[in-house]
């Protein structure tokens, strides 16, 4: 399919999709509490999607049963919201996407439930500042690898592993869109990233061994090793002197 470059136009209505996301993700970083299920967050995303005009991306979605991910422990992506009680301790990532007017926006976060061990703690740190620094290397002229490349970097510094098995990708009319993004690489290889390309970044990172697999649901990806796993998502557009986050309140 290629690359596709979005105008401005079309930039802008993502721009209102990302902040339906980043809104109700807000919400329900607020909510997390020990004791609570998994499935009320989706309840409560689905209230809030209707509220605010726009279609789950999730819902559907190669048959996915949820209007969102929530992936516990050590649990990578794709969890599915339902009976499981979020505990003390627990770290759990949210990952989150609307459709409005024709556009994606998708995001995910991390956190804690109550008191997170220091470890726990590093890691969602530490995941959070690979997203910051992969969105930090995008820009007009850059290459994909340099993306990939500082994620990894920062993840690797830290004493962490980066996923190597699930990446970011395009987005824009569809969730998943051309290039694939993975979270590791070698600087100054790839795509020529381009003015109007909207890509959403994912690293997910783990405390112990890189590799995955899929729990019986057929969904949910877990680390093989049992260690513990962070996600953190923002969807961005390149500009000329940067990348625009189109997922931030």
């Amino acid at each position: 399919m290629g690359i596709i470059i979005k105008s401005e136009r079309e930039i802008a209505t993502m721009r209102q999709a990302g902040k339906i996301v980043a809104e109700v993700l807000e919400i329900l970083v607020n909510t997390v509490r020990p004791g609570m299920k998994t499935k009320e967050l989706d309840i409560i995303a689905v209230r809030e999607i209707e509220r605010l005009g726009a279609v789950s991306s999730f819902k559907g979605y190669r048959g996915f049963p949820g209007s969102l991910c929530v992936s516990m422990n050590d649990e990578v992506v794709h969890g599915i919201p339902g009976e499981r009680i979020m505990k003390d301790g627990d770290i759990v990532s949210i990952d989150f996407g609307v459709i409005y007017n024709g556009f994606q926006g998708d995001a995910a976060v991390t956190v804690g439930v109550g008191e997170a061990s220091q470890r726990a703690r590093d890691l969602m740190k530490a995941t959070e500042g690979a997203l910051k620094a992969g969105i930090a290397a995008a820009r007009h002229g850059a290459r994909l690898g340099d993306i990939s490349a500082a994620i990894q970097e920062h993840a690797e510094s830290k004493g962490f592993s980066v996923v190597r098995e699930y990446t970011g990708h395009g987005i824009g009319r569809d969730m998943h869109e051309d290039p694939l993004i993975p979270n590791f690489g070698m600087p100054g290889t790839g795509t020529l990233l381009k003015r109007g390309m909207t890509f959403a970044l994912e690293p997910m990172v783990t405390t112990g061994d890189w590799h995955t697999r899929v729990k019986d649901d057929g969904w949910t990806v877990c680390t093989a090793d049992g260690s513990l796993s962070a996600h953190f998502e923002h969807t961005i557009a390149i500009r000329d002197d940067g990348a625009e986050i189109l997922t931030a309140l």
